[in-house]
């Protein structure tokens, strides 16, 4: 089985809302709602991948210094392995746009049970909930 290795951002708001992106029509697992990143493509970080995805997808310029790590994922689906590091991130310039057709909420933490995730994504939610 193919592992796949994709990083993810726990983006924080000065009122310690969390930012989930809601999967596009026509994508795998479209309607969920997740937390912003992408795959990590050869050559690239965890940390370089996040950077160059919050840029293509929510508009915004962050750096690896600005990037905690707080936890990860790990999770078989049927045709792959989901290795899923997930950094949290406090600071960034710009506002978050979305700009691959995903919908975009700010959510309070004890609130993100009440979006339906990827199987992978749901573990994270307790340790990002006790974290903040």
């Amino acid at each position: 089985m193919k592992t796949l290795l994709v990083s993810a951002v726990a983006l924080i708001d000065v009122d310690g809302r969390v930012l989930l992106a809601q999967r596009p029509e026509g994508k795998s697992m479209a309607g969920l709602w997740e937390f912003p990143g992408g795959k990590v493509e050869a050559g690239e970080t965890p940390e370089a991948a996040l950077i160059r995805e919050l840029h293509e997808e929510l508009g915004i310029d962050t750096w690896a210094s600005c990037l905690a790590p707080l936890t990860f994922a790990s999770h078989s689906y049927d045709d792959f392995h989901l290795l899923m590091p997930l950094f949290a991130c406090r600071k960034w310039q710009g506002i978050p746009v979305a700009q691959e057709g995903q919908t975009l909420r700010w959510v309070r933490t004890n609130e993100l049970c009440n979006y339906p995730m990827p199987p992978a994504d749901i573990p994270l939610i307790p340790i990002l909930r006790d974290w903040l």
